[in-house]
């Protein structure tokens, strides 16, 4: 999900028993992997909200690691 940050993802998750779909946002750094939010889907398009969460997360996880 290059519209949130460099090396951000989205893992789809199908729960057929619950009829929901989930997806877990995340970025792959050198050390670690970043939840940047988890939430259930239920459009084509990931909310906007979403995405401007995720940015926000992960600027303050950089400044708290010392990542630029």
């Amino acid at each position: 999900m290059p519209s949130i940050s460099p090396h951000c993802h989205e893992l789809r998750i199908d729960d057929s028993e619950a009829d929901k779909q989930w997806r877990i946002i995340y970025r792959i750094d050198s050390d670690a992997i970043v939840i940047a939010d988890v939430f259930q889907k239920n459009t084509q398009k990931t909310p906007k909200r979403v995405i401007e969460n995720c940015q926000r997360r992960l600027r303050l996880y950089d400044r708290s690691s010392g990542e630029t």
